[in-house]
């Protein structure tokens, strides 16, 4: 297999790209925990110093008022969700939680008040306080000890998200850009082969218009011998006719009518195989009735591309079969082109319609990817039905049929 140089740097920026994304990605991870531990140390802190500051005024009630108010001012200072409990897991006190709810006793609620008695609703912050940091606790001097459970601030817990959220918006913006940028390369490739295939087909239309003109003085020179030689030169001559006008339309949608789909492969099939090895035989089989809208010079290069691939699959001996069959409830016609060459592995199932591969030493590699193309305008699909390692290929075109089918009335 052959891989021209361009995929390589292609596939060589694609690595060098992701593994520059990841570098990004693992330092704003790394950044964002380091001030998370950070914060986090920070908020234990604060909560200890609240748990040290209540236990100061549940434990000198009788110092002086003024020493108490500056204790209560450091206290109410430490904004931090947090629950006093005993031990035995009553709630004594909390603070930073939902204002509208409290544990106060329902009889002692003032019926015009907003308050709630919403038990599970601290049920529920008690446990998650349980889970997300270890109790600090309090010891009185009555020999009662407290558990201060607290859980981390808004800012904290955004902050823990914050990365995966400007990932993922990084990543959203980094798809659009290849992706609009990657369109606009490929459109400026598409306008450059455009214009060589354009140039090609203007550049072969003199020297096709002169051989046209030696043929009919070789007729009238030889007028009267067998002109068999004479006649297959002319098809080969207007065959190039045709092939630069395909060129020509490169890049233009082709305009399509209805053909007899069997007809159109049989009479390249005919021209195809006096010029290819003997040791290769070919079988035409199928529905000679199916029509489809085809624009001719066209699908006749698509009929030529597999049919020269499949010559190619072949060493030695060998036999290339082109089945047309319709299936009827979809009103779909299948083309089937089938060769006993050396067969392509799975893996490169897809990779084969993509420009640049090919397995041959010389070659563009770009046969299979303007198939599928011109495929595509006559609005079917193309693809490798099976294949087997040595024992052959079949490339399945699907068309439309232009026929309809109405349902049986019962």
């Amino acid at each position: 297999m052959k891989q021209h140089p361009y995929r390589y740097n292609k596939q060589q920026w694609k690595f060098f790209l992701f593994l520059f994304a990841a570098l990004i990605a693992a330092a704003s991870l790394l950044y964002t925990n380091y001030l998370v531990k950070s914060l986090s140390k920070s908020e234990r802190t604060k909560a200890e110093v609240w748990a040290m500051s209540t236990q100061s005024i549940v434990s000198m009630p009788d110092v002086d008022d003024q020493f108490i108010s500056f204790i209560y001012a450091v206290r109410d200072s430490l904004s931090l969700p947090a629950i006093i409990t005993k031990e035995s897991g009553d709630i004594i006190f909390w603070r930073d939680l939902d204002s509208a709810k409290t544990n106060i006793h329902p009889s002692t609620q003032d019926s015009t008040s907003d308050l709630v008695y919403d038990p599970p609703y601290f049920e529920k912050q008690l446990a998650r306080m349980k889970k997300s940091h270890p109790p600090i606790q309090i010891s009185l001097d009555n020999g009662e000890k407290w558990l201060v459970y607290y859980h981390d601030s808004k800012a904290l817990s955004q902050l823990r998200i914050f990365p995966y959220i400007q990932l993922s918006l990084i990543a959203v913006f980094l798809i659009v850009a290849y992706t609009v940028f990657n369109s606009i390369r490929d459109s400026e490739q598409n306008l450059v082969w455009v214009g060589m295939a354009k140039e090609a087909a203007h550049q072969l239309g003199t020297p096709i218009s002169s051989m046209m003109g030696w043929l009919e003085l070789a007729r009238a020179t030889y007028e009267g011998r067998d002109n068999s030689l004479l006649d297959e030169m002319e098809r080969d001559v207007k065959r190039l006719e045709i092939v630069a006008d395909r060129f020509s339309k490169i890049g233009s949608t082709p305009s399509l009518s209805t053909q007899v789909i069997y007809e159109i492969v049989e009479d390249y099939v005919n021209y195809f195989k006096v010029r290819t090895s003997k040791r290769v035989t070919f079988e035409l089989t199928g529905d000679q009735q199916v029509e489809a809208k085809l624009n001719v010079q066209v699908f006749d290069w698509i009929i030529e591309n597999l049919l020269k691939n499949a010559v190619n699959a072949i060493e030695g001996e060998g036999k290339i079969t082109v089945n047309i069959s319709e299936n009827i409830a979809k009103e779909e016609i299948f083309i089937d082109i089938s060769d006993t060459g050396k067969g392509i592995p799975r893996s490169n199932w897809e990779t084969i319609f993509q420009p640049g591969y090919t397995t041959r030493q010389r070659g563009w590699g770009l046969g299979l990817s303007l198939t599928k193309r011109m495929v595509y305008y006559h609005r079917g699909q193309i693809f490798v039905k099976e294949s087997e390692i040595g024992k052959g290929t079949t490339f399945r075109i699907v068309l439309k049929s232009n026929l309809r089918y109405e349902p049986t009335q019962i």
